[in-house]
């Protein structure tokens, strides 16, 4: 089998690759990346795409129809990934995200993809009160980053692929240690605060529900959706994924890190105004349709695996968010150096400079 997974040298990816190169030890297993953030490598001693057999280099939105010969399945990755960027970048993020995500939905179909899946994001459900969110419920996208999600979920619901199997799964918020870390995560700024200067600030009143889900968990989800045969779900499956329990409100989630972490002190901001992302998710359909491949790695495992991988990096900058760690500000620097237009895009002259 031949997987292409799009967006490969981002948080998600390397997990991912050593999800399917041990349930698929015999696939061709493909990356497609623009190499932003290849270069930010948190505690790994060997580069992630060792796993892959091929690794390509190029924007998602010049993905020609050759990449797509032979490929069996489709894991697409590929993103302006998170609500800071989409907010910066909103024209771009709906090109990427959205515009080209259904575009390259069009490419599987056309050159016989069997599965397609697609990352999308709980986020869609915006601010939610009352009862956990069903697949069913109205979603209210507040940010950019939401929008383009929703967009290509209906763009792919619309596609004409009566033999492509396509899964949108609906992740819950992403947290836990990768070879390439992101601290622009609740869970995971959380912990980089308690290493860094022993003291997390809830900026919110702690209130908002954020479900979340390890990136370990999501690889999994993923490796179930590649092998989803079409009656278990439909041809279009649209699946909120990570467990019921994983619905936590964020001033929880910053003491369960001071439980973990000695000596941490918790400032919450009780006077600080609504928060406008919260909500709470059911999960009762991706654990009816995938009791195999259900999260296994718990709220305690995801921190301390984030506080041991970053305690090996020797990690103790007090400054991260203006550091690497940070999707957005690795974007500057790029911009800022001429390397990146403000249409991300590799500037041409800097990329011919750098070879």
């Amino acid at each position: 089998m031949r997987i292409l997974i799009t967006g490969n040298m981002g948080y998600v990816g390397p997990l991912v690759a050593r999800q399917l190169r041990q349930t698929h030890p015999d696939a061709t297993l493909v990356g497609y990346d623009s190499g932003f953030f290849a270069h930010c490598l948190t505690g790994a001693e060997v580069l992630p795409e060792r796993l892959f057999d091929e690794q390509l280099f190029g924007d998602v939105r010049d993905l020609g129809p050759e990449v797509m010969r032979g490929v069996e399945a489709v894991v697409h990755l590929a993103a302006v990934s998170n609500d800071p960027m989409g907010d910066r970048f909103a024209r771009v993020t709906a090109e990427i995200n959205y515009e080209t995500s259904a575009r390259v939905g069009r490419l599987a179909r056309d050159a016989g993809v069997r599965a397609f899946v697609f990352a999308s994001s709980c986020s869609v459900y915006g601010v939610a009160d009352g009862p956990a969110r069903r697949e069913t419920d109205p979603v209210n996208p507040v940010t950019a980053y939401a929008k383009s999600k929703i967009a290509t979920e209906q763009a792919l619901a619309e596609l004409d692929a009566p033999d492509m199997t396509i899964t949108a799964l609906r992740f819950a918020t992403a947290c836990g240690m990768s070879d390439r870390l992101r601290l622009d995560l609740v869970l995971n700024d959380f912990v980089a605060c308690a290493l860094a200067s022993r003291r997390i600030t809830v900026l919110s009143d702690g209130t908002p529900w954020r479900p979340l889900i390890d990136v370990r968990d999501m690889a999994r989800a993923i490796d179930w959706a590649i092998g989803r045969a079409p009656e278990d779900g439909g041809r279009m499956l649209v699946v909120n994924t990570s467990t019921d329990s994983a619905n936590y409100q964020v001033r929880d989630l910053a003491l369960a890190v001071a439980e973990t972490v000695p000596g941490v002190a918790v400032d919450i901001n009780t006077a600080a105004p609504a928060d406008s992302r919260s909500y709470k998710v059911d999960f009762s359909l991706f654990a009816s349709l995938a009791p195999r491949h259900q999260p296994q790695v718990s709220l305690g495992s995801s921190i301390a695996m984030l506080k041991s991988g970053l305690e090996s990096m020797n990690f103790h900058d007090a400054e991260f968010r203006a550091s690497q760690l940070i999707r957005l500000r690795v974007l500057d620097r790029h911009m800022t150096e001429g390397r990146l237009g403000a249409d991300l895009r590799w500037a041409r002259q800097a990329a011919a400079a750098a070879a």
